[in-house]
């Protein structure tokens, strides 16, 4: 099998529902050349299921890179992922988040190697999230335009704006190039970058533990290597699934992790990839079987023990993290 062009990282916590859906979409991309590892963020075997059945349709590209459940260590498994992937670009998405078919393929065309590039998302209500997942069927990924003005006028998506094209496209390219250094408009659910960029600052910084800024802090250094932003055209929008706010104790001390990112213009970070992944991690899975480390054992790696790791809400990750305490997003 030739070697993919990009590796599409999604990262996961115990919900298997909108794996399923996030899986699926990815399945139907308009173009297959590209990988997709699945972050798991410690989820049980629910989520080993849905990957293992998804694997039999991505023809050897779907991996499944886990780690021991030690609470919200999303930069840690990023970081897992990347040391086995194979792709040229990085292109990131929550596991909550529904990408549109032409998803991947406006990644990789958008891409250059001083590019970051980020997407848009519009948001699903409570119901209408909660109808998809329980419906095997749902397809929210394969709506038309027709039904995706009707969902916004029922008020089962908050916006259509993000998912329309043509003049609106070219207006975003003019506008975004007027912001083109503002890490607060890099979200962690949708976005890419040069994979040998995101090897020379070291991946994520796993010393952000907890919810919020560890994809700011990765924007940034990515800036301070010479990266600037690039806002996305329609084609890369997701469609992101409700869910509750997440446990947000350690805000505040990732936000003085960013401060001093910011301060001293370094590019890399406290705690990164490993130079070299273990064999476990770098052997494909068969069926989506769990990825675990050293001889087949699933023991932590160095790092917080788990009483300094923070729980989290199994829902997924906010991805974005300049949202006020308490607020919801969908309005």
């Amino acid at each position: 099998m030739p070697a993919p062009v990009a590796s599409v990282i999604v990262t996961t916590y115990n919900r298997p529902a909108a794996l399923r859906m996030v899986l699926e979409a990815l399945r139907a991309q308009s173009r297959s050349d590209f990988e997709v590892l699945v972050a798991d963020d410690g989820s049980g075997e629910t989520t080993r299921r849905v990957v293992e059945v998804a694997a039999a349709d991505f023809g050897g590209r779907l991996r499944h890179v886990w780690q021991e459940d030690l609470g919200f260590r999303a930069s840690a498994v990023r970081n897992r992922a990347l040391e086995v992937a194979q792709g040229d670009l990085a292109i990131f998405l929550d596991g909550d988040c529904v990408p549109r078919p032409r998803f991947v393929d406006g990644h990789i065309r958008l891409s250059r190697s001083d590019r970051i590039v980020r997407g848009a998302r519009v948001l699903l209500s409570e119901a209408f999230t909660r109808a998809c997942e329980s419906d095997p069927s749902a397809r929210p990924h394969a709506s038309n335009k027709a039904e995706l003005r009707e969902h916004v006028r029922r008020g089962d998506i908050n916006r259509s704006s993000p998912l329309r094209g043509g003049f609106l496209d070219r207006l975003r390219m003019v506008t975004g190039s007027m912001h083109r250094r503002n890490w607060k408009l890099l979200r962690g659910c949708n976005f890419s970058a040069p994979m040998a960029a995101v090897r020379a600052i070291s991946g994520f910084d796993e010393s952000f533990v907890g919810w919020g800024y560890e994809d700011s802090d990765f924007g940034i250094r990515l800036m301070n290597h010479g990266l600037h932003i690039l806002r996305g055209t329609a084609g890369i929008c997701v469609l992101h699934l409700w869910h509750r706010e997440n446990d947000r104790r350690f805000e505040g001390a990732n936000l003085q992790r960013l401060e001093q990112t910011r301060r001293s213009g370094t590019i890399l970070p406290a705690q990164g990839m490993r130079p070299e992944p273990s064999p476990a991690l770098a052997r494909q899975a068969v069926g989506g079987s769990r990825h675990c480390r050293g001889s087949g054992s699933c023991s932590p790696p160095p790092g917080p023990s788990a009483s300094t790791v923070p729980s989290r809400n199994p829902h997924g990750p906010r991805c974005d993290s300049r949202l006020p305490h308490g607020s919801s997003p969908f309005r």
